[in-house]
């Protein structure tokens, strides 16, 4: 097991990182403020880690609350996020009962907010259990659901008492779902680490055929990253920003095509190549870089080329973005591999090019 800290003053935590950790009570119970947790996760999950989760929790005499949502992107919203909030309270559970996200992204994005609302604030531990979660959405802090009109548009900013990272879980992920995150952590190699990105293109055969030692690499480098960013910049009022390299253009397609139709991580992908056009645009990189990203992309079994939603109505949902500032769109871009900066220098027509560019082939 590998530890990491997000050093974040009084609410500083650790991820643990490491393989069958998942039943380590020990590591959970310093943690718990009583003798009693709400376990959130959902249909896929609960079958295969609920159990084993819970059992060393309830030979440690602590009641353990389940809650199963149903699974899907297509599920966080209002009426999901009630039942958190329908069960804590038939359960009669206080401030001090500790809230645990046991499952992926939309499972702890969920907890993470209902956390941050249960008569105003009750304590959860982050347990993702799919790639994207553990390299990205488990760590930082940011909880939110979805709403019709955008993706992660209502939420808060509510940090963990802990993470736990059991890349064991990792065994059981459908292979999309393993895809989807390599998303997030290529994207870490391009805003702000280059060796890293070098590591990733030298040894992505390696972490498709899911080697233990490979995963938990890009786990912990990934975990590493996002540490610092967040220690900088807790309320993304500057650097944070940058770790949404694709994610304006790759909400865009989550909302256009209806939430849960497209993984998180393959709009994302689709949308970092919208974002690397742009650069190439500007003059900040060329179309070598361009044909290395999306070289990488696709060795990694991601798409490339987004629906055909129409240019009108991507930028109409991009509006709809939270890196609008006073009207002005701003977006997360390269001025070279390694190096990331959020401008809004862009025209309408570079931006307009970039998204007919790559979705004229869908």
């Amino acid at each position: 097991m590998e530890t990491l800290n997000v050093a974040l003053g009084e609410r500083a935590y650790p991820i643990h990182i490491g393989r069958g950790i998942l039943q380590r009570s020990d590591l959970l119970l310093p943690y718990l403020r009583q003798r009693k947790v709400a376990v959130v996760t959902n249909t896929t999950v609960a079958p295969l880690y609920l159990a084993a989760f819970a059992a060393p929790l309830r030979s440690a005499n602590i009641e353990v609350i389940e809650i199963v949502l149903l699974d899907g992107e297509q599920y966080k919203d209002w009426q999901n996020l009630n039942r958190i909030f329908d069960i804590l309270l038939e359960r009669r559970c206080e401030r001090s009962t500790t809230l645990i996200a046991l499952g992926g992204g939309v499972v702890g994005d969920m907890t993470g907010f209902a956390a941050a609302c249960y008569q105003r604030g009750m304590p959860f531990i982050q347990v993702p259990t799919t790639l994207l979660s553990q390299v990205d959405s488990s760590v930082g802090g940011k909880t939110a659901i979805n709403h019709p009109r955008g993706k992660n548009m209502i939420g808060a900013f509510y940090q963990p008492k802990l993470v736990l990272a059991d890349t064991d879980t990792l065994n059981t992920l459908p292979d999309r779902e393993l895809r989807s995150g390599l998303a997030e952590v290529i994207k870490y190699g391009l805003i702000r680490d280059l060796p890293f990105l070098e590591w990733i293109e030298a040894n992505l055969e390696r972490v498709l055929a899911r080697e233990p030692e490979a995963l938990a690499y890009i786990i912990h480098r990934s975990c590493q990253n996002k540490a610092e960013v967040v220690v900088a910049d807790e309320h993304e009022n500057g650097e944070r920003a940058l770790l949404n390299l694709g994610h304006t253009f790759g909400h865009a397609i989550e909302t256009g095509m209806g939430y849960g139709e497209w993984l998180h991580g393959e709009a994302v992908s689709v949308g970092t190549m919208m974002a690397v056009e742009v650069s190439v645009a500007l003059g900040w990189i060329g179309s070598a870089e361009l044909a290395r990203v999306e070289r990488l992309f696709v060795r990694a079994g991601l798409p490339v080329f987004g629906p055909a939603l129409g240019v009108e109505r991507y930028v109409d949902l991009m509006q709809h973005d939270k890196k609008v500032v006073d009207g002005n769109l701003r977006l997360v871009l390269l001025k070279q591999l390694g190096q990331a900066v959020v401008s809004d220098v862009a025209s309408q027509d570079e931006i307009a090019r970039a998204i007919a560019t790559r979705s004229a082939h869908v």
